[in-house]
């Protein structure tokens, strides 16, 4: 059976479609729009040209899906129209304009699927999971292989870069300053996760994805690694700035490795130094396996089971 999943996300829009035979969970297509949603909010109100960007990109979807005859389909949303003040009704508008039904998912969902995930095939059974979207960060504590504690930060990516850097591709140090400040704070407000220290960090989601492109290419790894040293993360962090005058390289670097995160992956990046640093944690793992594959898991391939039994 062919299942297509939609998440429309703070900084893209992306359409997956997965071969589901019982427990095998295929993915056989992806497609998606970087649109930097969350960049159309104004003042807490969805703009009317995030609204049309989203529809469009959805026609373009559902279409495909009419010619492939898949009816089985799941679209969600996460931060960007979830904070927003009109954002319920900004999904409504979505939905009746494209006639694809569209669940808004609560953070607390957003960091469950998240868990389901990527530790589907993860061997640690503790350690912390944490995705950094373009409109918040999601924050999962696991142990036993089983969520202890979760929680969704308002600090993003996009968000970030937004507030912060505006019309420029990279932070200057001022900005990075003021990105650590507030990442410092809102982390550091977070009181259910005291008592976690020196845990192992599983990264998730585009920022780490396209982290983990670069930091290979830097420094010499194969594509197939996937676990970065944090005090490396801290290298780039300072080597990739608007003051310092990049070399050709390292520009070409930067093209080839994230092309399409070229402006969110240094803010990001510093949300997860700070994480790192408020943990205690050497190194991240990086896992290809999110939210889309945890609704799966939880919502179809156990469902499915379910039925059968």
């Amino acid at each position: 059976m062919l299942y297509a999943m939609i998440d429309i996300g703070s900084n893209t829009i992306r359409m997956a479609v997965y071969e589901i035979d019982g427990d095998r969970v295929e993915m056989q297509m992806k497609r998606k729009h970087a649109i930097g949603l969350a960049s159309h909010v104004a003042n807490g109100i969805m703009q009317r040209s995030g609204i049309d960007k989203v529809v469009e990109v959805l026609h373009e979807y559902k279409t495909f899906l009419d010619d492939f005859g898949i009816k089985d389909v799941v679209a969600f949303t996460t931060a960007a129209l979830r904070n927003a003040d009109n954002g319920l009704e900004a999904v409504r508008e979505i939905s009746f304009r494209t006639g694809i039904s569209i669940n808004v998912m609560s953070g607390d969902e957003e960091a469950t699927f998240d868990f389901i995930g990527a530790t589907h095939n993860l061997a640690d059974d503790k350690g912390l999971l944490i995705d950094i979207g373009g409109g918040s960060t999601e924050i999962v504590y696991f142990a036993d292989r089983k969520i202890k504690i979760k929680a969704s930060l308002p600090i993003g990516s996009l968000a970030f870069h937004t507030r912060y850097t505006g019309v420029h591709i990279l932070p200057n140090d001022s900005e990075c300053a003021e990105m650590y400040a507030e990442a410092e704070t809102t982390v550091s407000a977070i009181r259910e996760f005291q008592s976690v220290s020196h845990a192992q960090i599983c990264g998730i989601g585009g920022t780490f994805k396209g982290a983990m492109a670069l930091y290979n290419a830097m420094y010499g790894m194969t594509r197939q690694n996937m676990r970065m040293d944090v005090t490396r993360i801290r290298d780039i962090l300072k080597r990739f700035r608007r003051d310092r005058e990049l070399i050709v390289p390292e520009k070409v670097l930067l093209m080839r490795t994230v092309p399409e995160r070229m402006h969110t992956f240094i803010p990001g990046l510093i949300i997860a130094d700070v994480l790192a640093k408020r943990f205690g944690s050497m190194n991240i793992i990086f896992s290809d396996s999110g939210v889309r594959e945890g609704y799966i898991y939880d919502r179809i391939v156990d469902r499915d089971r379910q039925i059968a039994i």
